[in-house]
């Protein structure tokens, strides 16, 4: 898959059918929408395309009203830029285009967003929007003024209503409730996969050596992830087969670290192959399969200490039980 940082590439398509979204986590629902828009590019002989945004709108204007003095609050984050990407690649998609979404382009016209960003930024012959999708300044644009511009201009327009599954509408608010209520279960139903998050393996601290449990560390781009607290993890990436691990995503309570959230896991087993510094700078995916529960500040580090040591058992029992 092809990935642009805004429209102004000549590697970009000259013709493509493209949806619009933030994709938050790449649900079922988003992996309807996807198939649906692959097999209208297929038949149109053009490229599909994915539109999304970084940051989320929804941060930058909780951020706006934060600096006007107001209460402002964005959704946590499901999953990174680089594991959304990743997602929309598995689903087949061939280009994705990342605009930043910043004061200008929140000032853009509906208009002015069909002909610069559509018509003449990605030559589209087709687009495909959710029930819900609203665009341009003050969200001003709607599915029927989109309709009216593609009759106009000569792109078809087709709007996908929401995806349900047993009953319940697939959403990533949905997917945001049952990883902050720890429902791993309900989340893999709604993601149509187990929740992973992936990213290359940085130093940090040292600390898990000197308590005796060596960690990866990873970084997680945004400052409130969806989900938060200690789960029992399967690590890919390091060895032929996914290693058994215990793992930390959230800002550790009890260390002092400006705040910055980390999946830090400990997998149980070590290979030796990998060496003492064999992890560093890898690329690895941690699937999180079961929360043993939230992050706990500990008064001290020898009762820090024991409280790995309790969740190492933990997942050892939770591994050993699923067999």
């Amino acid at each position: 898959m092809k990935v642009f940082r805004g429209i102004q590439h000549p590697g970009i398509a000259a013709a493509c059918a493209v949806t619009i979204g933030n994709f938050d986590g790449v649900h079922r629902g988003h992996q309807a929408m996807l198939a649906l828009l692959i097999n209208e590019a297929r038949h149109r002989c053009v490229a599909p395309c994915v539109l999304t945004f970084e940051p989320h709108p929804r941060d930058f204007f909780a951020a706006q009203a934060r600096l006007a003095g107001h209460a402002g609050q964005a959704p946590a984050r499901i999953a990174t830029l680089r594991d959304k990407l990743a997602e929309l690649e598995r689903c087949g998609i061939e280009q994705a285009v990342v605009l930043r979404f910043d004061a200008r382009f929140a000032a853009q016209s509906p208009q002015a967003f069909i002909d610069d960003v559509l018509v003449r930024g990605l030559g589209a012959r087709y687009v495909l929007v959710g029930d819900d999708f609203r665009f341009g300044a003050r969200r001003a644009g709607d599915y029927a003024l989109l309709d009216a511009a593609g009759e106009a201009r000569g792109f078809d327009v087709a709007r996908m209503q929401s995806y349900e599954v047993h009953g319940l509408r697939v959403s990533s608010s949905g997917v945001r409730d049952a990883l902050a209520a720890g429902d791993m279960a309900r989340t893999s139903a709604l993601l149509g996969r187990a929740y992973s998050i992936s990213g290359h393996v940085l130093h940090g601290q040292r600390l898990g050596r000197t308590l005796g449990f060596r960690t990866l560390n990873l970084r997680f781009g945004h400052p409130r992830p969806a989900a938060t607290g200690i789960f029992v993890v399967r690590v890919h990436g390091l060895a032929g087969s996914p290693l058994a691990g215990v793992a930390s995503l959230g800002v550790r309570p009890s260390v002092q670290d400006g705040g910055r959230v980390l999946l830090e896991t400990h997998c149980l087993d070590w290979p030796a192959a990998l060496g003492t510094d064999g992890g560093y700078g890898r690329v690895v995916r941690i699937e999180l399969l079961h929360k043993l529960h939230d992050e706990r500040k500990y008064p001290s580090i020898e009762a820090l200490r024991e409280g790995i040591a309790r969740d190492v058992a933990d997942a050892r029992a939770w591994f050993a039980a699923t067999r």
